[in-house]
């Protein structure tokens, strides 16, 4: 048997309804490489392992939990990448779906990390925090937009699956729970560079409740401010409108 470490926010699935809706949604997916983040007791590993044809690897920060996934899993001997799964190196050179039940304390920083790898990541199918995979989701207006919003969406299309109650995991969560999917977009937005994006989101959101003339006045011209857009708020700014403003950047 093993342990649980709330350190490392460990909630394991154990709810067969809702792996299997899981990994219905993955099996809509053409694919033939696959990483699991966060294994932790296998429940979601061992239907995972049972589809044909691919190749699997999960990664598995708790030595407990590879320890115990190695011997009631044989067939991962090699498979497990003992790492935090933010510090990793990209598992396949060629493209690769991403899925997992991810621990709430860094979901939002697995998204981040998954960002790194786009290019080799067409789909990511996880659980989330019901509040962080709203947020990936959000669009431009609603009060959950914000800058995880603005910064994935670029990128990918989000589908907000389904609800997965805290009933649906042992030990219980005191939060709802959320599987979202991600899929990449044909077309990517055009702006003047990676940098400037990300420095124009997360400056106009870090003061949300400031019209973005104030808000992001450092970035801009005094005459480029005057512009009507500067009269709204960062919640109110698509990611079409950030990814024009900043080619007017400084």
């Amino acid at each position: 048997m093993y342990t649980l470490k709330k350190a490392l926010g460990q909630h394991f699935l154990k709810d067969e309804s809702i792996i299997a809706n899981i990994v219905k949604t993955l099996q809509q997916e053409k694919f033939t490489r696959l990483l699991e983040v966060g294994p932790g007791g296998g429940a979601l590993t061992k239907s995972l392992l049972s589809i044909p044809g691919i190749e699997f690897k999960a990664v598995e920060l708790d030595a407990e939990k590879v320890d115990y996934l190695h011997i009631k899993f044989p067939v991962l001997k090699d498979k497990i990448i003992h790492q935090n799964f933010l510090d990793m190196e990209m598992p396949f050179q060629e493209s690769f779906i991403l899925i997992g039940n991810f621990p709430y304390n860094i979901s939002s920083q697995i998204l981040f990390k998954a960002l790194e790898w786009k290019d080799q990541l067409p789909v990511i199918i996880g659980m989330f925090q019901k509040e962080v995979a709203q947020r990936a989701a959000a669009a431009p207006g609603s009060k959950t937009y914000g800058v995880l919003s603005a910064l994935i969406q670029p990128y990918y299309h989000i589908e907000y699956l389904f609800d997965v109650p805290p009933s649906s995991f042992t030990p219980e969560p005191k939060v709802m729970s959320g599987v979202i999917k991600l899929r990449r977009k044909e077309k990517q937005l055009a702006y003047k560079s990676d940098k400037k994006y990300i420095l124009l989101v997360k400056t106009a959101f870090n003061q949300r409740r400031k019209t973005l003339r104030n808000a992001v006045k450092s970035l801009f011209m005094p005459d480029v401010l005057q512009q009507d857009i500067f009269n709204k708020r960062a919640e109110q700014i698509s990611i079409d409108e950030f990814a024009a403003l900043t080619f007017l950047m400084q």
